[in-house]
């Protein structure tokens, strides 16, 4: 090929795009890019048939062995871990992955409890529309062995994440209702909202106070919220603003205060209660959001 920076270029959104929903942090996937890119330099690519095969297989391998790498991380880190939100309209280059229940908070939540390579798998075939045979070349597998991984994984995440078709009006009335009753604290109000078996996650990964285990049950969570409004947004909703805006594909709350983001909430919801909330606290993991001018 002539340009092979050219050629690397041509592919960054689907690798980004691999990478995030592989390891659900912004920097572990720009890492893997760099690694990709790395090694994309020091090959011969005038012996490169297929750049965009070449490459897809050499970041899904990368992301796989971080995934191992991290798993520990994970398992000590202090509470609920919850993925890096990605706010903003930009659309992702890869149109299939774009759809929002593919990049949502909660999707990424199902994703974590998958084995590295049958992540790799799962991803690859259903949301980026790989074939069995060019999946197995990837991984290194032979082509049953990856289609019994994806029935597994497709089984997994459509147990654990039932799909609800909610428009997005009444996704962000929902939202509205949510916001008022936060304001005022009431109980009631809040309780109205939320599914019998709602549950709330809260991710402030030891920096910031917030629930150590992932709260079940519409009276705890509303208890819990109720809470949360009297102590530490009542005394301060002067200073404190909130945006609807986009977080993982679907319309979300952004909370400011003075300037800097406070958390990233998204909402699963069927349109009529709140299913699960999560809740992205840790300051680490909002660096990247800017306030629109």
């Amino acid at each position: 090929m002539n340009d092979p920076h050219a050629a690397f270029q041509q592919h960054v959104p689907r690798l980004r795009a691999i990478a995030y929903r592989m390891l659900g942090t912004q920097a572990d996937a720009d890492d893997m890019l760099q690694e990709t890119w790395l090694r994309w330099q020091r090959s011969d690519t005038s012996q490169i048939e297929e750049p965009e095969a070449w490459l897809v297989t050499t970041v899904t391998r990368l992301c796989i062995d971080r995934l191992r790498a991290v798993k520990k991380e994970r398992e000590t880190y202090f509470g609920p871990w919850l993925p890096e939100p990605l706010v903003g309209h930009a659309p992702p280059a890869d149109a299939q992955a774009e759809l929002a229940s593919e990049l949502s908070v909660a999707f990424l939540v199902v994703l974590e409890r998958l084995a590295p390579e049958e992540r790799a798998a799962f991803l690859l075939h259903d949301v980026f529309d790989c074939g069995y045979a060019e999946i197995a070349r990837m991984l290194g597998r032979n082509e049953a062995s990856c289609r019994q991984m994806v029935h597994r994984a497709r089984e997994r995440v459509r147990r654990d994440k039932p799909r609800f078709q909610v428009s997005e009006q009444a996704h962000r009335r929902l939202l509205q209702r949510f916001l008022d009753a936060l304001r005022t604290g009431s109980h009631e109000a809040l309780l109205e909202l939320f599914a019998e078996d709602v549950t709330w996650t809260a991710d402030g990964g030891g920096k910031v106070p917030a629930s150590s285990k992932v709260v079940a049950g519409r009276e705890r969570v509303a208890k819990l919220l109720a809470g949360v409004s009297r102590v530490l947004l009542q005394p301060r909703l002067e200073k404190l603003a909130f945006e609807l805006a986009p977080i993982n594909g679907t319309i979300g709350i952004i909370a400011w205060f003075e300037g800097r983001p406070l958390w990233a909430l998204s909402l699963e919801t069927d349109g009529v209660h709140v299913l699960a909330g999560y809740n992205i606290i840790n300051p680490d993991k909002l660096v990247r959001i800017r306030r629109p001018t």
